[in-house]
């Protein structure tokens, strides 16, 4: 992520344009590199994976039979994303016994900014595994959410019980996008567009917002 938030999420937008092709065969829908843009995206957050279901759906949406098609990408979805967070989840786990740590857990730690994850800490407490719905749901929530669930030395079990509705939802909440946007467009490359548009500017809002309230704090203490 050498260049920052906002250069992931234009990388990702490349990566989705040509991850979902827009032919008319149902093949070309290209579910293979769904699943494996989706697990990589998991274990390393550069790649928008939301963006990702969302294309694929519009795309699947345009071809015959679209029930078949959009049921079969949103069974890949969901398990890619279930398989890629419990890779990093596992992996987390083997850093949090490690004397020296690992390079998996020092990466969640640094996306993880204190307040959110204090936050997490606190949903964690009063909802338990429940929590992991919404943190997939969440723009940047799923980080704090999953090493918040680390540090409470939450079991790999456990872990995965609220993980698989979690995955199963958000496959789902993107996969609407994407038929909204494919239902709104006569051509695929339009709907593509205008979901993978909106997806990325969900996922860029939490770091806009952010910077804008960092902005307004340190306006407010010069004038004080």
């Amino acid at each position: 992520m050498s260049g920052g938030p906002d250069g992931g999420l234009l990388a990702g937008v490349a990566l989705a344009a040509r991850a979902v092709p827009v032919e008319t065969s149902p093949e070309a829908v290209g579910y293979p590199s769904l699943f494996l843009l989706v697990v990589v995206g998991s274990l390393v957050p550069v790649v928008p994976t939301g963006a990702l279901v969302s294309g694929a759906a519009v795309v699947a949406f345009h071809q015959g039979a679209p029930a078949l098609w959009l049921l079969l990408e949103f069974g890949v979805a969901a398990a890619a994303a279930f398989l890629g967070d419990v890779g990093l989840y596992w992996l987390g786990q083997r850093g949090m016994r490690s004397r020296n740590g690992s390079r998996w857990l020092e990466q969640l730690r640094e996306r993880a900014a204190p307040e959110r994850l204090e936050q997490a800490r606190e949903k964690l407490d009063r909802h338990g595994v429940a929590v992991l719905v919404v943190s997939r749901l969440v723009p940047a929530g799923r980080i704090p959410v999953m090493l918040a669930c680390l540090m409470s030395r939450m079991r790999l079990r456990d872990f995965v019980r609220g993980d698989v509705p979690a995955c199963l939802a958000w496959a789902a909440t993107y996969q609407l996008i994407g038929v909204a946007g494919g239902s709104l467009f006569p051509e695929p490359w339009q709907g593509v567009a205008a979901a993978v548009g909106l997806t990325v500017l969900v996922s860029a809002a939490p770091t806009v917002w952010r910077r804008i309230r960092g902005g307004g704090r340190r306006g407010g203490g010069r004038r004080g």
